[in-house]
């Protein structure tokens, strides 16, 4: 009975080993999860700045249709516009 407790942990160990080799080798097992956490983790930076992104859209959204100096500025800085008498000089 001595020998079976022995010899049933080297064997329980070989087979372990077997199997995390064949799992790191095989391309559906552990490398496939590691790919696919890396990609999660990407997709989950990537949300983090679409949400920053969508908040200052959001923003500069309720600054266009409620001041009317946002309006203004966007108006002069996308569209060129000038009030009347100003003196425009364009430098390059």
């Amino acid at each position: 009975m001595d020998w079976m407790r022995r010899y049933g942990w080297r064997l329980a160990a070989a087979v372990s080993l077997v199997l995390a080799v064949v799992s790191g080798l095989e391309p559906r097992g552990f490398r496939r999860h590691a790919r696919l956490r890396a990609q999660a983790e990407a997709l989950s930076q990537r949300n983090a700045q679409l949400r920053e992104e969508n908040l200052r859209l959001t923003r500069e959204i309720d600054g266009l249709r409620n001041d009317p100096a946002a309006i203004e500025r966007a108006a002069r800085e996308e569209l060129g516009f000038v009030k009347p008498g100003e003196i425009v000089i364009h430098l390059e």
